[in-house]
């Protein structure tokens, strides 16, 4: 790669080089339009003559020839200045394409400079066009110099075409070790949740073959004189009372979850725990869980318990494998 901080200097110096080069060029060009110009016109004057006096001998046809001058060269050149016009217009096209790459990516390439400065060599092609008016041969001189500043956009344009490339490629890897990160975390979530599923249904086993438990066994605190559907504790208790039969559980059930309950929340629905979030008689977190269970979630207490009393059984198969795994974990 070259230096930057070099370049305008040698831009600078090739410039003068070049143009220091084309100054003969241009004038030996001049020249040799004139002379063609003027032999022209010297020979025409005694082909006359002899063409007046009868005695053209052969001199004048024998003496100018368009073979002499040939067409090899010609070809030759023109084909060069061709694939100058034509390599230039392309490494304009790239620079221009890598430039928008960069700024649509939004990526950091590792430079400020993310433009490929083609003023000179669209000014060196400008000229090249211009001296195509010239013969053949005298416009290779400008199309050397377009050639020259080609190579040198299309270096600065694969350059800056690596480093957007690397820049993308490490996008990649970056998403790739996220994916994997999260990928990892859910396996990891996923793995707890079957392992505390795991505990439960043992902790539910052990409740339903000793009953309520000796060591687990729940110290209820029964509310008196509720009310199904009412607001209170109390009511809240005959609430659940009356819900936990369409489960299949009886008395010793019941007792389990007044001592859950009365743990978590002390059956009132209004409950919040600041520290986690948590909602409600049966503590949901976040609350917003019990929509499922009924729109009047905050509100209603028995909305509440009927989503808790779906969430014990699901997760622990009932209240006292609920309240065996809050005694041995300090939550369920």
């Amino acid at each position: 790669m070259r230096s930057h901080s070099s370049s305008p200097a040698r831009r600078t110096l090739r410039r003068a080089e070049r143009r220091s080069r084309r100054r003969p060029v241009l004038v030996v060009a001049t020249l040799a339009v004139g002379a063609l110009a003027t032999a022209g016109f010297t020979t025409a004057a005694p082909a006359a003559e002899a063409q007046a006096s009868g005695s053209l001998g052969g001199f004048a046809l024998a003496s100018y020839s368009t073979a002499s001058f040939g067409t090899a060269p010609e070809t030759v050149t023109a084909s060069a200045v061709e694939k100058a016009v034509t390599d230039a217009s392309t490494a304009v096209s790239a620079a221009a394409t890598v430039a928008s790459d960069i700024a649509v990516s939004g990526l950091d390439v590792g430079t400020t400079d993310t433009t490929v400065d083609t003023s000179e060599l669209e000014t060196a092609l400008e000229q090249l066009e211009r001296a195509q008016a010239l013969p053949a041969m005298y416009s290779a001189e400008f199309a050397d110099d377009v050639t020259t500043l080609t190579a040198s956009v299309n270096e600065e344009t694969q350059g800056l075409r690596g480093k957007l490339d690397a820049a993308l490629a490490l996008k990649a890897q970056r998403e790739a070790e996220e994916k994997a990160r999260k990928e990892a975390e859910e396996k990891a979530r996923q793995e707890a949740e079957a392992a505390a599923a795991a505990e439960a249904a043992a902790a539910a086993k052990q409740s339903s073959n000793s009953g309520s438990g000796s060591s687990a066994a729940p110290n209820p605190v029964y509310a008196t004189g509720g009310a199904v559907g009412g607001t209170s504790p109390a009511d809240a208790q005959a609430t659940a009372r009356a819900m936990i039969g369409n489960y299949g559980w009886g008395d010793d059930q019941f007792a389990c979850l007044v001592s859950l309950w009365q743990k978590e929340s002390g059956w009132n629905y209004q409950a919040y725990n600041r520290s986690s979030g948590a909602y409600g008689i049966p503590q949901a977190l976040p609350g917003s869980k019990m929509g499922t269970a009924g729109a009047d979630w905050q509100t209603n207490p028995a909305t509440q318990i009927s989503w808790g009393l779906g969430y014990i059984s699901g997760r622990y198969g009932s209240p006292c494998g609920a309240w065996g795994h809050s005694q041995s974990v300090g939550w369920y």
